[in-house]
């Protein structure tokens, strides 16, 4: 493999497959749900489609915590992966058929399984490269191609299917997808070697962790079934928004008291405690990135459905195709962001300048598709060259900010404190997707120049609080790029 392990192959694979199953089955998702029953669709609103889709994206980061935990301490990396891909599918298929029960029900399957899978994937990468250094910096830009290659096939095949020809068979591909990921995954772990094996061999220790699990799955099941007794007696009345809404909340104030436990009642150095903080605004700063760029499947989704012209020489192309865009471009503009901070050398911009750019990048977006509803009705639709430019402004933000995130959080983060500061990380993900659903959600409520302006505003101001706190940031974190 040109230098790398053999298994790298297998894991590409892996990840394309997957990548490929979620984006296809993400592009479809908001566009299924807001069709009229007529045409096969749900019927819903947007403010709760939107709702429904938040919740699920923000599931899928929040559970790759407990699917790190599993794979530590029971399963194994390799097996979490191949049991989460076979769930995953089993949500697919299970989408494929036409219900509203099966329907939720697949999506809570994809959450579940997406949790076990993806953060042990990326773990077992770093199997393959004991040594670490630049080659195993190599095999993750080789391994996350492979993510951006399966983002773009997606949408592309199930779209087509899904809004072309029927929307359960654009579920169905996306479940097809997982399964020759799990087939080539199962030939190919032979050139995997000792990478993602369990661990621990303690038969005890896994016994009490299997215990823990159980306890924990108690105790989430009793929580669910009180709360339908009481939303079925009548005693509450939680609409799904207000319950998104609330898991923001939740989110946020989990995070809020996380930080202030960790600063208040434990002992570390001044540096230490300033680097903690500094985490905590990369956080909000990674939250806010999101809650923007994440709307592509949500509030940009519908644009391009009902507000964009999409006639390709006479034919009018699925709207979900756009959503490959910024995959694409992702291909093209990772290898030249790359090759600009090699070339800045000791000029490269610091971690909170990345951050700023970012943001400022993200609202830039959104200012263009404030410009573009601005003329947009049901009457008149826009060219596509709107959503276009919006992808490649939030592309090359995505790529100013994204790569430095993690990295800066373990680099940051004290030792003892690293996997914790990592959950955070994947905290932000989910807040953000969640807040996009949400705003998503508000696409027929409020006028759309009102609703994509204020994202740009927000995006901007955040961008410019990390341009002004830029030197005293680059001071306390010294030097870490």
């Amino acid at each position: 493999m040109f230098g790398h392990p053999v298994g790298l192959r297998t894991l590409f694979f892996t990840e394309m497959w997957e990548r490929m199953s979620y984006y296809g089955m993400r592009g479809l998702l908001i566009l299924f749900m807001t069709e009229a029953i007529a045409k096969g669709g749900f019927g819903y609103n947007t403010e709760t489609a939107g709702a429904i889709y938040g919740l699920y994206t923000a599931g899928v980061y929040l559970l790759a915590l407990p699917g790190g935990w599993i794979a530590d301490r029971i399963l194994g990396q390799r097996d979490a992966v191949f049991y989460g891909g076979i769930v995953i599918a089993a949500g697919h298929f299970s989408m494929a058929v036409p219900s509203k029960f099966t329907f939720f029900a697949g999506l809570i399957l994809i959450v579940i399984g997406t949790g076990l899978l993806k953060p042990n994937v990326s773990a077992i990468v770093a199997d393959l490269y004991p040594e670490g250094g630049a080659r195993r910096d190599a095999g993750f830009s080789i391994f996350y191609m492979g993510i951006n290659v399966g983002a773009f096939v997606g949408p592309i095949i199930c779209s087509y299917l899904g809004e072309n020809i029927d929307w359960h068979l654009g579920f169905s591909a996306a479940g097809i997808g997982m399964v020759l990921g799990l087939i080539q995954y199962r030939l190919g772990l032979k050139d995997l070697g000792d990478a993602g094996k369990h661990k621990s061999d303690d038969p005890e220790e896994r016994s009490a962790a299997i215990g823990v699990l159980w306890k924990a799955l108690g105790v989430l099941g009793g929580v669910i079934i009180g709360f339908g007794i009481l939303q079925n007696t009548g005693f509450t009345n939680v609409t799904l928004v207000g319950f998104a809404e609330a898991t923001a909340y939740i989110i946020l104030a989990t995070i809020a008291l996380f930080f202030g436990y960790i600063l208040i009642f434990q002992s570390w150095t001044k540096v230490e405690k300033m680097r903690i903080g500094m985490i905590f605004f990369l956080f909000i700063g990674a939250a806010l990135f999101w809650s923007g760029f994440e709307q592509a499947g949500s509030s940009l989704n519908l644009f391009a459905k009902s507000l964009t012209k999409r006639h390709v020489f006479g034919w009018e192309m699925p709207a979900g195709w756009l959503q490959s865009v910024n995959a694409l471009f992702i291909i093209i503009m990772a290898p030249v962001i790359g090759s600009l901070w090699v070339w800045l050398g000791s000029r490269e911009p610091s971690i909170p300048v990345k951050f700023a750019l970012g943001l400022v990048l993200l609202g830039s977006g959104f200012f263009v598709m404030a410009w573009a509803s601005s003329f947009a009705s049901e009457t008149h639709k826009v060219a596509m060259a709107w959503l276009v430019a919006t992808y490649f402004l939030h592309t090359v933000g995505e790529l100013c900010l994204s790569p430095v995130g993690l990295s800066s959080v373990t680099k940051l983060a004290p030792p003892s404190l690293v996997g914790q500061m990592m959950g955070v990380w994947f905290m932000g993900s989910a807040l953000g997707n969640l807040i996009a659903g949400l705003a998503g959600g508000q696409f027929e409520s409020l006028p759309l120049p009102e609703l994509f302006g204020n994202v740009a505003w927000i995006s901007i101001i955040g961008g410019l609080f990390f341009f002004v706190l830029m030197k005293p940031m680059k001071k306390l974190i010294g030097g870490v790029k």
